[in-house]
């Protein structure tokens, strides 16, 4: 591509673009990433974090860390933390808004 040339967005920048240019919401950003708690995360789990993060980052947004623990049995601590700590180890943080789908 031609340095004068840039690159377009992608379909969910588009989307998130012209809501906010329409209003909707308030113009406000405010994403979320939901992990199941029930093991270690892998690269999809990487890409997850980096687009939803990284989207509320973009647009001045907001992005809730919410643990989806709607199977008990299969779930633990451990991976809760490991969880927190591979989205700050990708260089995002989740301010005060961690919760639990059961909440």
């Amino acid at each position: 591509m031609p340095e004068t040339e840039t690159a377009g967005l992608d379909f969910i920048r588009e989307i998130v673009t012209a809501d906010k240019a329409a209003g909707r919401r308030g113009g406000r950003v405010h994403t979320r990433f939901p992990p199941e708690p029930n093991g270690y995360l892998h690269i999809g789990h990487a890409k997850s974090i980096c687009l939803n993060f990284g989207i509320a980052q973009e647009y001045g947004g907001l992005c809730n860390l919410r643990m989806d623990d709607t199977n008990p049995e299969t779930e633990d601590v451990e991976f809760v933390r490991a969880i927190e700590q591979d989205v700050r180890w990708l260089g995002f943080d989740w301010e005060d808004r961690s919760c639990y789908a059961s909440d």
